[in-house]
């Protein structure tokens, strides 16, 4: 099975960006591909805890994913499930691995996703995750600022 690995250096401590990730008014922030919202996010962040999300193209179409935390080690790594809840997305749920390492103040963040039934599914979701990795980098220069 293809399995998609995406690398992010983050110019913020590493918990600031694992806040961003377990947060979930953060989350809901920069979730979703350019020009998407994040319409809802509830997250039980703890092992065995279900989160939820759903974000909104621009035309208003509603996708939604969830999964369960298979692990949370602040600030360094998160372990989760991933499925689409949506007619027509991949259904398959797949595991993604995040790991967040110190670079001197900075954040190296390691992000893989496992388990896609084919390249296809795989390439969709390195295009997505890519554009949303643009906006919590986006999102985390403006907490920066503040």
């Amino acid at each position: 099975m293809p399995d998609l690995t995406i690398t992010r250096v983050f110019d913020a401590p590493r918990e600031l960006v694992f806040a961003a990730w377990t947060d979930p008014d953060q989350l809901a922030s920069w979730l979703g591909p350019h020009g998407y919202t994040g319409a809802a996010v509830t997250l039980a962040t703890r092992p065995g805890g279900a989160w939820r999300a759903c974000i909104r193209s621009p035309e208003g179409d509603e996708h939604w994913m969830y999964g369960t935390y298979r692990e949370i080690t602040a600030p360094e790594r998160l372990v989760f499930t991933f499925a689409w809840d949506t007619e027509g997305d991949l259904r398959e749920e797949t595991l993604v691995t995040i790991g967040f390492a110190d670079l001197d103040g900075k954040t190296e963040m390691t992000f893989v996703q496992t388990g896609f039934p084919t390249a296809a599914d795989r390439d969709g979701h390195h295009d997505g995750w890519s554009s949303s990795f643009e906006d919590l980098t986006a999102f985390i220069r403006g907490k920066d600022a503040r």
